[in-house]
């Protein structure tokens, strides 16, 4: 039977995106980010087309964009558009057969745990980006925090040679507690706050 610890997981980063997205207001979606050179609107779009990929690895096709490239505009209501995409990617994982052992995803094949927790990280750690940038009550609580944390040190020991950002952003985030060692995994401060707060 495959390891399913990480899908809830998954659904409570997904519940955190969801719930911060539709949190913004109309005029900060042009407000910057701790997502280095990016808008609220296009980490919100990197964050879609990444849960995206996730989704479709299992069930085949491709991202409708490049998540490296985000569109910095919305063409429909984003938390709707946001929706759809989360939807898609919980029918994916629930749709996996119980006996997977490995999961395809973006990073390439994982078990189905550390799958699930990858997705989760980069949802959860995407929903921080906008909810410091936007000035919302939100942090990304401890619990959340430490429910990803086992895939993202697994994800540090696999991916450490294939990409090089990890290994140094990981030493750093040592220094900070639960909920903040997950954007300083992945290159963010933990402490970035908007200019004008």
């Amino acid at each position: 039977m495959a390891d399913t610890r990480g899908f809830e997981v998954l659904t409570h980063a997904h519940a955190y995106l969801a719930e911060v997205v539709a949190s913004v207001g109309q005029s900060a979606w042009g407000a910057p980010t701790p997502c280095s050179e990016w808008t609220v609107r296009q980490v919100l779009n990197h964050a879609r087309v990444d849960q995206q990929a996730y989704g479709l690895a299992i069930t085949g096709g491709r991202p409708d964009s490049d998540p490296f490239h985000p569109a910095d505009t919305l063409d429909a209501d984003p938390a709707a558009e946001l929706d759809k995409v989360l939807r898609q990617v919980a029918d994916a994982y629930a749709g996996l057969p119980a006996d997977s052992d490995q999961v395809p995803t973006p990073l390439g094949p994982l078990p189905p745990w550390i799958a699930a927790g990858a997705a989760a990280m980069d949802a959860a750690v995407h929903a921080w980006d906008i909810a410091v940038a936007t000035g919302q009550d939100r942090p990304l609580s401890p619990e959340r925090a430490e429910g990803i944390r086992p895939a993202a040190d697994h994800l540090v020991d696999r991916l450490r040679d294939a990409y090089r950002v990890f290994a140094p952003a990981v030493e750093g985030s040592r220094d900070h507690d639960r909920a903040e060692a997950l954007p300083a995994f992945l290159g963010r401060d933990p402490h970035w706050r908007p200019a004008s707060s």
